[in-house]
């Protein structure tokens, strides 16, 4: 494990309070603000928990205990030298609900803390409450995608480029991070973040060892294909989500098809609701943020959502 990030770099000041929980080995930095439900939201590449700023405060506006987390080896989190497969960092993610002292959570996953919800959800059915996953199809639909759709393979070329040795993680932290903001502002709609909020996440992903943690969890996913470890994580995804599920999408993501994020609610044994904003890029919880909150609070509060 490598010394904790630069607090300055991750450690934002705001209304909500820093604090590291231990979970699964290591050790996890969390940003919370409110009391009430547990909604433990999940970040996704090329950013980290401050991707939620916007969403913490609704949430606890709205009676919620929101949590965001750095996901293992990115932000405040610890850097291991192993453990970035999918089964795992699903594991963070339900060891941090029970260190919280929380009997469950309402999870809400953006780009790969979507995959890991969608994975915490059918590991871990206990501990998942309800299930908000943005930009990202189910496992098996993205691995099905990335497969069979010429065009989803083109979309997701970066991840193709991640599998190269050592030659990713330079390029994302050379120049102050420069290729990590070209990302954010390619993947966005028209309304991508403030130039201010994507240098942030420029000075994060230079933080040591930072850029190659990010990187692991796509070279696992791509180089799993075709070994019995990953047969057996995606056949354990067959098992379906039994929570209500909301699943939300850019109508111009770039980055994940509409059409490979379509259709994931043949996984879902319970009320199911798909909502595109129309419009809005990879990042619809930054580039509308007010839009987003409202609906995924409407949702939390609804008592019976429909499919």
């Amino acid at each position: 494990m490598t010394d904790p990030a630069p607090s300055s770099a991750v450690r934002i000041e705001g209304p909500w309070t820093h604090r590291d929980v231990a979970a699964n080995g290591a050790r996890f930095h969390i940003a919370e603000l409110g009391d009430g439900p547990l909604v433990l939201l999940l970040h996704g590449f090329p950013q980290f928990w401050w991707t939620w700023r916007h969403q913490l405060t609704a949430l606890a506006d709205a009676g919620y205990r929101a949590v965001a987390m750095d996901l293992r080896g990115v932000g405040g989190s610890d850097r291991t030298p192993r453990g970035y497969d999918p089964a795992n960092l699903a594991l963070d993610v339900t060891g941090v609900i029970r260190s919280l002292g929380e009997p469950d959570a309402a999870l809400v996953g953006h780009d790969l803390g979507g995959y890991l919800a969608w994975t915490a959800a059918a590991m871990r059915p206990k501990l998942v409450r309800r299930l908000a996953v943005v930009s990202m199809p189910h496992p098996r639909r993205w691995r099905a995608a990335m497969l069979r759709d010429a065009r989803q393979t083109a979309a997701g070329s970066y991840i193709w480029g991640f599998q190269r040795p050592w030659i990713p993680e330079r390029q994302l932290a050379a120049e102050g991070g420069a290729l990590t903001g070209r990302l954010i502002r390619d993947w966005s709609g028209p309304r991508p973040p403030e130039d201010a909020a994507v240098e942030t996440y420029q000075r994060a992903m230079c933080i040591p060892s930072t850029a190659h943690c990010a990187i692991e969890p796509y070279r696992w996913l791509v180089r799993s294909l075709a070994r019995p470890d990953g047969v057996q994580f995606y056949r354990r995804m067959k098992r379906p989500v039994r929570v209500p599920t909301l699943h939300l999408h850019g109508s111009l993501d770039p980055v994940a098809r509409t059409r490979s994020a379509a259709g994931s609610g043949e996984y879902v044994e319970a009320p199911y609701r798909w909502r595109l904003f129309d419009g809005l890029g990879h990042f619809p919880h930054e580039e509308d943020p007010a839009a987003f909150s409202t609906e995924l609070v409407n949702w939390l509060e609804d008592p019976e959502p429909d499919r």
